[in-house]
């Protein structure tokens, strides 16, 4: 995956947007971790694999890559704030259900918050492009996911989203 130019791309739509809104990234931490536990949280709720009582099926598979590529933008963010962009992603190898992967992201989210370091990130990112593939999906297709998101989030700064 060419990591390098998402978090480009990222660097130029965090721009966008603090300029847009007059916004401090340094001021922003806390905002954009929650933010990336909330898309956490939706994408769970498409995958619906924590939902034992129910027999309705999982969302389409563009819909949990939306989803996916949702919490990929907060994740780039937060390196991107904190000096820690990457070219490489070592995916975690931790063996289990997405339910498992799931509770495991949103440990490593509160870890990194709580002792901000290149090792906790390297753990929340690589935990998270794990999930990706449990979740069945191809580097291109994260790619070109993240792709089209960022310019419909462009667009939609645009129109004061």
């Amino acid at each position: 995956m060419n990591w390098e130019q998402l978090f480009q791309m990222q660097r130029q739509l965090d721009t966008y947007i603090q300029n847009n809104h007059q916004l401090v990234a340094n001021e922003l931490f806390d905002r954009k971790v929650l933010a990336l536990l909330v898309e956490i949280g939706e994408l769970a709720n498409e995958t619906r694999c924590f939902k034992f009582w129910s027999k309705k099926a999982a969302s389409e598979e563009n819909v949990i890559l939306e989803e996916y590529v949702d919490g990929l933008h907060f994740i780039l963010s937060l390196g991107i704030d904190q000096g820690l962009e990457m070219d490489v992603v070592t995916i975690s190898s931790i063996d289990g259900d997405t339910t498992s992967l799931f509770l495991e992201l949103y440990q490593s989210v509160q870890t990194f918050r709580a002792e901000t370091n290149e090792a906790n990130y390297r753990y929340l990112f690589g935990v998270f492009i794990r999930l990706g593939q449990a979740l069945g999906f191809s580097e291109n297709a994260i790619m070109q996911a993240y792709i089209d998101k960022n310019e419909v989030n462009f667009e939609r700064q645009d129109q004061n989203y």
